[in-house]
């Protein structure tokens, strides 16, 4: 997976780990962070790799060695991505340069990531097959977000995960896991009437725990077998208010 030293990134990990899977997890510079990362997850056999999205030579390079050490990849999970906290109403703070990171980071870099994977994923032999699963956002739909361009970047990843099913069906599914704002260690730092605000924004009163971020995106890969080219929202009905 890329983004695997990420709050969310790092909580899938371990939870495939603790479903039996061998995990690849995947950085851009926190080389160290996820070498720590795959030290503390259960089972034998995962690794740390460079996955630097935005860098297509590279992730040929990452194709070959998740070739040559497990010979196919079941599921691909694109948790990396970017944004920066910019109003909406500032147009002119969100300069050309974080336009172009941000989508080529969220929108390219998913997609770049099929593309050097789609023959080891068509090499799965589980259940319904090698899947792909994209980390979007509920920006994606109600356009509320870090920055205009984040929202946008996400409802374009929210479309390339239906074109890509279609494309890449019978042999490999694709879905987007939409989260709502998670309550990681990064979100906990941040000031607390801005937290509490937001979990009251949300019909269930709280923001999601990384681990049901993750487990929806296991089910996604392992259980939903018959599901591709969709959205699975895990958001407590924020869109709803």
């Amino acid at each position: 997976m890329t983004g695997a030293t990420g709050g969310l990134g790092a909580q899938i990990c371990c939870t495939f780990a603790d479903a039996g899977y061998l995990v690849a997890a995947g950085y851009r510079s926190s080389a160290d962070a996820a070498r720590a990362l795959v030290e503390s997850l259960p089972g034998s056999g995962h690794c740390a790799l460079a996955a630097p999205v935005t860098d297509s030579a590279a992730l040929a390079r990452l194709a070959a060695d998740l070739e040559a050490r497990y010979e196919r990849c079941d599921v691909l999970v694109n948790c990396a991505g970017t944004t920066r906290f910019v109003p909406h109403e500032n147009l002119d703070g969100l300069d050309d340069a974080l336009i172009d990171d941000v989508l080529a980071t969220n929108v390219r870099g998913p997609f770049a990531m099929v593309r050097a994977l789609q023959s080891l994923l068509s090499r799965s032999c589980r259940p319904g097959g090698g899947v792909v699963i994209n980390i979007s956002s509920i920006a994606a739909q109600t356009a509320t977000g870090s920055n205009v361009m984040y929202c946008a970047s996400k409802a374009a990843l929210d479309n390339l995960t239906k074109s890509l099913a279609r494309a890449l069906a019978p042999r490999i599914r694709v879905v987007s896991v939409s989260p709502g704002l998670a309550d990681t260690e990064f979100v906990k730092s941040m000031d607390v009437a801005w937290r509490d605000e937001q979990a009251s924004r949300t019909p269930l009163g709280r923001l999601a725990q990384p681990d049901e971020i993750a487990q929806a995106v296991l089910a996604a890969a392992r259980d939903l077998r018959f599901t591709t080219g969709c959205v699975l929202p895990v958001d407590g009905g924020r869109p709803l208010k």
